[in-house]
């Protein structure tokens, strides 16, 4: 018996880094520790509490956890003006971002991004009968204003995603930078209209001092959004949630295209819990940039090429064959990401003791 499985679908592999069980994993870019015991304790209380109506539907729009992003929003990122009506939440900022596309792109409409980037954006587009472009970034993975606008005129794309801090390179892109594709994107897509351009800032407390965030210039530029994710500054990968700033309007769409009550009682009450306790759960977000600082200096001293990195993750080379140089570090204990331009590897930023292993380990199978 035949599958009538769509042919675009026909020896595709699903999505997934891989899950190996090795003492070192630094693969996945997750915060590499846990919430406190207090805030577990919370976070369970709370999801006890939300348990004891969980026969009843969530609230469907999930109100007081788009109120508490946008209180979080204007703490973290000075965005004073966000409310409830700016967010939308989802099952992670993946979610978030096929939401989109379900409201804005489609068949016969178009996506793109810069390569190399984060690389679901395509499968956002193919999951959504959304033709996918991808243009190019300079030789430093930066991406270069004129160059994108040039492209972005020609291939008139629905919507536009630009991951800052990128993935899997680290690096963020200048506020200039932003504001003129967001200027020169007024119309842009299909008949004239906008193109939606959405900033990935799933990285963005990890950011240097100095980079800014595309939430300052947002209010300007109502085709204009801002994803963002707890699962990695907050250190909660495991509970799934991501969500976005943007103008109501856009945000209204995404209301039409969601699943409903898509958001559990129980995911909203855990989030909530742990955005109240945001600073206790982003305290070791100061000591993952020192420690990233000092794995792109320490790699740059044994003569690797390294991406700039304002992520909790750092881009590494080049090799003319990396693979090789992955599976010898999964043999010494230590899983790191094959991933991103041919030749470059990616290590996210671990405890002490695990970047000691990835220091050691990497030193052995180089032989430097």
């Amino acid at each position: 018996m035949t599958l009538p499985l769509r042919p675009d679908l026909v020896g595709i592999e699903p999505y997934g880094a891989p899950q190996l069980d090795v003492p070192v994993q630094l693969n996945t870019n997750e915060n590499p520790y846990p919430p406190p015991e207090r805030v577990i304790a919370d976070v369970a209380d709370a999801a006890a509490a939300a348990t004891a109506a969980v026969n009843r539907y969530p609230d469907r729009d999930f109100t007081a956890l788009r109120t508490d992003l946008a209180a979080y929003l204007a703490q973290e990122s000075g965005a004073h003006e966000l409310t409830a009506e700016n967010i939308w939440a989802a099952n992670g900022s993946n979610e978030v971002m096929l939401h989109v596309l379900q409201a804005y792109g489609g068949p016969g409409r178009r996506a793109m991004s810069f390569a190399p980037t984060y690389s679901m954006y395509p499968e956002y587009a193919r999951d959504t009968f959304t033709e996918y472009i991808a243009g190019t970034r300079d030789e430093d993975f930066r991406l270069d204003a004129d160059a994108a606008l040039t492209e972005i005129a020609r291939v008139r794309p629905a919507v536009v995603f630009l991951a800052s801090p990128n993935n899997p390179t680290g690096t963020a892109m200048d506020l200039e930078t932003i504001e003129r594709i967001a200027a020169g994107t007024v119309d842009t897509g299909p008949d004239g209209a906008a193109s939606i351009v959405l900033i990935d800032e799933a990285y963005a407390e990890f950011r240097r001092e100095d980079t800014p965030t595309a939430l300052s210039i947002r209010p300007r530029h109502p085709h204009l959004a801002v994803a963002r994710t707890m699962s990695k500054a907050f250190a909660f990968a495991g509970a799934r949630v991501g969500y976005l700033a943007a103008a109501p309007a856009l945000i209204d769409a995404l209301r039409v295209v969601r699943l409903p009550y898509h958001l559990s009682a129980i995911t909203q009450a855990a989030a909530r819990t742990a955005l109240g306790h945001a600073q206790v759960l982003q305290a070791s977000v100061a000591a993952l940039r020192s420690a990233r600082d000092q794995c792109v200096a320490w790699l740059r001293q044994e003569g690797f090429t390294v991406a700039d990195s304002d992520a909790n993750f750092v881009l590494f080379g080049t090799f003319p064959d990396r693979h090789a140089i992955w599976r010898d570090m999964v043999e010494e204990g230590v899983l790191i990401r094959e991933t991103g331009p041919a030749g470059y590897l990616r290590v996210s930023i671990g405890t002490e003791a695990e970047m000691a292993a990835f220091r050691g380990a990497l030193k052995e199978v180089t032989g430097r």
